[in-house]
């Protein structure tokens, strides 16, 4: 008997990542001189710099064998395939095929490429439909990230299990409650809460009602380029200046079963105060936020892959609930999309 298994398009695409979206995908200071080799968005993704030390991105897929480029030598924007001495530009043109000069494979353009761009201590790919976009919209971070005013440090880990349990996470204030209960910061507030929602212009707030600047009482998530989720915990003076604590977070499949984490923890000072709280953050605070995160990631971690086809939701999860319609619609909008111009 022929057993057909049916896989739903739209849940493959959101398991690898929405397209024309930027992603972060790993901190600027894991790619030093050599070229690395990393799994995200469904692909095996080659990074390198060049001379200038600008970053570059290919699928690390050999068009001529499917040997992986990143073990090859760095020529400038150019990689050179280990195998054969086959080179590839950045843009997805193979340059060179030293063993058969003139073959029809010098001058194609094979193979996926990726624009990157590095902001924040992290850097992006673009995760387009076409193999060879031209002209990818412009990465456009959070004032957090950006301003100033604003001082912050980049948390990045890889997490066991799919990336959209950490985006369900993150939707989630009133889990603060109970899982982060002996946090320092998480311990104050009403045990049981009512939620709304807030339309904004990028996205939308998900909040408690009533109650402001005593826990983790909301949630925003932000379409803009990127996908982001920001959150605000209030700090008791122990903490430092710099008023509550803003932690801006993205998230990105490396595979079905890993996901590539970052937080971006944010204070808004500037100065000695600047001084002050960045001194006091890598020698007390980093530590606290770190168990608190440990405390999430074993929980999702121990999480059954199928567990959200098994819920029973109520009122504090309309966040999780419209979010997750979201992605799902903007999946539905991409597949016609792609049906539209018959890509692969």
């Amino acid at each position: 008997m022929n057993m057909h298994i049916t896989v739903d398009p739209v849940e493959n695409l959101l398991a690898n990542g929405l397209k024309n979206l930027w992603f972060p995908v790993l901190p600027s200071d894991h790619l030093g001189e050599k070229p690395i080799s990393i799994r995200r968005l469904g692909y095996k993704i080659a990074l390198w710099r060049d001379n200038d030390g600008s970053v570059h991105a290919l699928e690390d897929h050999c068009p001529h064998r499917g040997a992986p480029l990143s073990q090859g030598p760095v020529l400038g924007d150019r990689l050179q395939c280990p195998y054969h001495g086959v080179e590839v530009r950045c843009d997805g043109t193979v340059t060179k095929v030293p063993g058969s000069p003139g073959c029809k494979l010098e001058g194609s353009r094979p193979t996926r490429m990726f624009h990157a761009r590095e902001a924040a201590g992290a850097i992006f790919l673009y995760n387009a439909v076409e193999a060879h976009e031209e002209h990818p919209p412009q990465l456009v971070l959070p004032e957090q990230l950006t301003s100033p005013g604003w001082s912050s440090f980049l948390c990045y880990a890889e997490w066991q299990g799919d990336y959209r349990y950490v985006i369900d996470n993150v939707m989630d204030p009133m889990h603060g409650t109970y899982l982060h209960k002996m946090s320092h910061s998480m311990s104050e507030g009403e045990a049981t809460a009512r939620f709304v929602t807030r339309d904004t212009d990028k996205g939308f707030f998900f909040e408690k009602e009533g109650q402001r600047g005593v826990n983790f009482d909301w949630t925003e998530f932000m379409d803009d380029s990127c996908h982001w989720l920001r959150l605000e915990i209030p700090y008791p003076k122990t903490g430092g200046p710099g008023g509550n604590f803003t932690i801006i977070g993205s998230y990105t499949p490396s595979s079905r079963s890993l996901s590539a984490v970052f937080h971006w923890r944010c204070r808004p000072l500037t100065g000695w105060q600047r001084d002050t709280w960045r001194f006091l953050y890598k020698n007390r605070l980093e530590a606290r936020h770190w168990a608190v995160l440990e405390q999430d990631r074993v929980l999702l971690e121990f999480m059954e892959p199928d567990a959200n086809q098994r819920e029973n939701l109520y009122q504090h999860d309309l966040g999780v609930v419209r979010l997750r319609r979201y992605l799902k619609n903007a999946a539905k909008a991409q597949l016609e999309l792609i049906d539209a111009k018959q890509l692969p």
